[in-house]
């Protein structure tokens, strides 16, 4: 409702702001929403911007499907912003050639004289082809914001994940294989973390570290002078690993999930 300029010796480090939105009444009886900012004279716009826009998207009720707010906030995901291509990561979305793609695999590579250079395996958010390319250390790509979101697992069925959002219970349906290889462990009421873009799940993601149960271990070989210290073990999900020799059936255990590693024996 009224505007103030500040010089640099005068901007406040704790202010109060106000939102009067077009749709008020849906704000659980709040025609107002508040947030104070503390330290504005070192935040960037941006993230000011954030983290009004988080505050304010948690005040709105759950069944509404779309708001100012969420189209305000597809908008700052699109623009994205420009970095430096070696530091893609899997995980991260970017735009290319009017394209929206999710990094699938980046590989990072010394070619001798010619420099460091990624290889990045790509995965269109659209129709799912995927785009093999390579990037030197001074090429730049547009990394665009994307939103993650704790869900549960209710059940899986055929190639789909029925998960539920425990604050709203929003339930959702999404493809088993955007967990990718670790989708094997994935088990009712397993909470996961869901990536969305422009309202839709790219990508999902399950706790680092799970417990499966080992249904049966690999017989040693005979004539073998030494017992080794790994053997192929068959786990509840149907999946083998290594494990360390000691260990047998029935016994529970902690298995990476990122790279499908023995951690630990489960002593729960």
């Amino acid at each position: 409702k009224s505007h103030r300029t500040w010089t640099a010796s005068s901007i406040p480090t704790k202010l109060t702001v106000n939102f009067v939105l077009p749709y008020a009444s849906e704000l659980s009886g709040k025609e107002v929403l508040k947030t104070e900012m503390r330290g504005i004279a070192t935040r960037s716009l941006y993230s000011l911007s954030r983290s009004i826009l988080s505050q304010a998207r948690q005040g709105i009720t759950a069944g509404r499907e779309t708001s100012p707010l969420d189209s305000l906030w597809s908008a700052i995901q699109r623009r994205g912003v420009k970095v430096n291509a070696i530091q893609l990561r899997p995980g991260n979305v970017i735009e290319r050639t009017g394209r929206t793609f999710r990094v699938v695999e980046a590989e990072h590579k010394q070619q001798g004289r010619g420099g460091a250079s990624i290889q990045v395996e790509l995965r269109d958010v659209d129709n799912g082809n995927k785009l093999n390319l390579r990037f030197g250390t001074e090429e730049s790509v547009e990394k665009v914001f994307v939103h993650e979101k704790s869900y549960t697992c209710l059940y899986t069925e055929g190639d789909t994940a029925f998960l539920i959002e425990p604050d709203t219970f929003e339930q959702v349906e999404v493809p088993l294989d955007i967990f990718g290889k670790a989708s094997v462990y994935l088990k009712e009421e397993m909470k996961v973390q869901l990536q969305l873009y422009d309202g839709r799940a790219l990508a999902a993601f399950l706790p680092k570290h799970v417990t499966c149960t080992i249904e049966e271990t690999q017989l040693p070989m005979k004539g073998l002078t030494s017992a080794p210290r790994y053997k192929r073990a068959l786990l509840d999900n149907g999946s083998t690993i290594q494990v360390p020799s000691y260990l047998e059936a029935g016994e529970k255990i902690v298995i990476n999930t990122e790279d499908d590693s023995f951690v630990k024996r489960d002593n729960k």
